[in-house]
């Protein structure tokens, strides 16, 4: 991503008190659902809509008050995601990556939270009710993690619309890194170059 760079957890919380801190986390269950009876759906990962038109993942900023970067990302999970969030804790153990961007002295933390079939649905239906929605937040979307026979359709469509930040790096990086998308359908797409 240009005008970001790649840190480590330390070297990020080491950068001083001119930087603002935000963490963003990938949330995905398993499922064993079909697509039109064929095309098996494996996993569920969601990403929001934001205020501004751009996909990305549900967190923001962390404020004074929060006792740590996964306080501050709990906290902002329940306000986008409703209380449903409350029924999981995103910790250290499931971070990711920090990228920064130098111009704006903002960190980005991403994290991967495995959440059950269950508590991902509870999130899902919960969502309409959360503080944020509606304003930072105008709904979740499910990623479709399979490309269809056209080899457009599903995943190679969906990573062509606006990413904010880092978002669209961390989505194909999360998904191959977890399993969550056999290495094979990776290599396959066809990416336009222009992201």
């Amino acid at each position: 991503m240009a005008g970001c760079r790649r840190l480590e957890l330390a070297e990020a919380l080491a950068l001083g008190p001119g930087w603002r801190h935000a963490c963003h986390a990938l949330l995905y269950a398993p499922d064993k659902g079909l697509l039109f009876g064929r095309i098996p759906l494996r996993y569920v990962v969601l990403m929001q809509m934001r205020f501004d038109g751009r996909l990305g993942f549900p967190g923001g900023f962390v404020d004074a008050q929060d006792g740590s970067l996964e306080d501050g990302l709990n906290r902002e999970l329940r306000e986008e995601l409703s209380e449903a969030a409350a029924a999981f804790r995103v910790e250290r153990t499931d971070y990711r990556s920090s990228h920064a961007a130098s111009g704006q002295h903002v960190v980005a933390h991403f994290y991967a939270k495995r959440l059950t079939p269950e508590q991902l649905a509870a999130v899902e239906a919960g969502a309409p009710s959360a503080k944020d929605h509606g304003l930072e937040v105008l709904g979740l979307v499910r990623v479709p993690l399979y490309t269809l026979r056209d080899g457009v359709g599903g995943l190679p469509a969906f990573l062509e619309n606006s990413f904010i930040g880092a978002a669209r790096e961390q989505l194909l990086e999360a998904l191959q890194d977890l399993g969550l998308l056999e290495s094979r359908s990776l290599q396959g797409l066809k990416i336009s170059a222009r992201h």
